[in-house]
């Protein structure tokens, strides 16, 4: 299996991309292609034993954060991520791992190896630590604006992935709203809830806020602006709350002793739960390849465990088993219009 990794895009590019893609080739024993400008890339790897596993894409252009993904996708053709996604398009590579812009990694898939056929939007799917294990939360910011079918989709690949990957034999799926009733929501809320009721998946109704982090479903479904904000929220709320429980240990006499050392022992042991680099990157799923999305802060840890994500996804074929679900699903909807049509 050989996967393309866009080594510019991040924050700690390419220096962090390269140290992770390569642990990941040490402990995966997968290839890796390493799209970027040569020069830097190759500069880089001077410092490692890197192996036969390892080929290097030049790409001398770079899509920036400040960029506008349609444009600069359609106008850059030789960046690291049009480049890295077209190996996977040409069949080059079977995965492409990005910590760039979400927006580029978004556009260079669509154009490059478009949707699967019946899913609408796709959607990008991000685990998040809980009490009793994990919730899959989609989607995290690629569709701002959704149609209750959109939601319905979600909800069905949600089911997929954590079903195929993530190990959970039913998954529970439950759709975020502002009350557990099912006449609370906004009007696409309301109306994604009966779709996914009869969707043929573990659908236990509305999921409110509070209980994100409780492990009351294994799936949570929303739109992608919904999504983003609560994504960046828990972020945001994780740092603080690990900040201000370091300076109040630094400031306590049990700090000075083995009761402090235990406690920064269990500090260790929260962070681990709630670092978003223990959990990789996040798919995009919904189009016609393996295409996985990473924290724009990914260290080589994040990048690292982003392409055990890719590796999974491609062992256990997703794409394939979205693809069959979606068919399936249509069969029975054309079904149910054809006998009603009789009736």
């Amino acid at each position: 299996m050989r996967i393309a990794v866009d080594v510019m895009g991040g924050d700690f590019a390419p220096v962090e991309i390269i140290k992770g893609a390569l642990q990941a080739v040490e402990e995966y024993g997968l290839a890796i292609d390493l799209v970027g400008d040569e020069e830097q890339v190759y500069a880089e790897l001077d410092k490692y034993d890197a192996g036969d596993l390892v080929r290097v894409v030049h790409a001398p252009e770079v899509i920036e954060m400040r960029d506008h993904p349609a444009v600069a996708v359609r106008r850059k053709k030789n960046s690291s991520i049009v480049k890295a996604t077209q190996l996977v398009k040409d069949g080059a590579a079977q995965a492409v791992v990005s910590a760039g812009s979400t927006g580029a990694s978004m556009t260079s898939a669509l154009l490059s190896l478009g949707r699967i056929k019946g899913i609408d939007r796709p959607a990008i799917a991000i685990v998040l630590p809980g009490e009793d294990g994990f919730t899959l939360l989609l989607d995290i910011g690629a569709n701002v604006d959704c149609k209750p079918h959109n939601l319905l989709q979600f909800g069905m690949m949600g089911s997929l992935y954590a079903r195929q990957i993530l190990g959970v034999a039913n998954p529970k799926v439950g759709l975020l709203s502002n009350g557990e009733e099912e006449t609370k929501g906004d009007e696409v809320t309301l109306a994604a809830f009966p779709l996914l009721a009869n969707a043929g998946i573990n659908f236990i109704g509305n999921v409110e806020g509070r209980d994100i982090y409780r492990s009351v479903v294994d799936v949570l479904v929303c739109d992608g602006f919904v999504g983003n904000i609560l994504l960046k929220a828990g972020e945001g709320l994780a740092e603080f709350l690990f900040k201000i429980m370091k300076e109040e240990v630094a400031k306590s006499l049990l700090s000075l002793n083995a009761g402090g050392t235990m406690t920064g022992v269990a500090l260790e042991g929260i962070q681990k739960r709630i670092e978003y680099a223990e959990y990789g990157g996040a798919p995009l799923l919904g189009v016609n390849g393996v295409s996985v999305v990473c924290h724009g802060r990914s260290t080589a840890k994040a990048i690292k465990n982003a392409i055990r994500v890719a590796k999974e996804a491609v062992d256990n074929n997703l794409v394939s088993a979205i693809r069959e679900s979606i068919r399936i699903a249509e069969k029975k909807e054309v079904g149910c219009t054809d006998a009603q049509g009789s009736a």
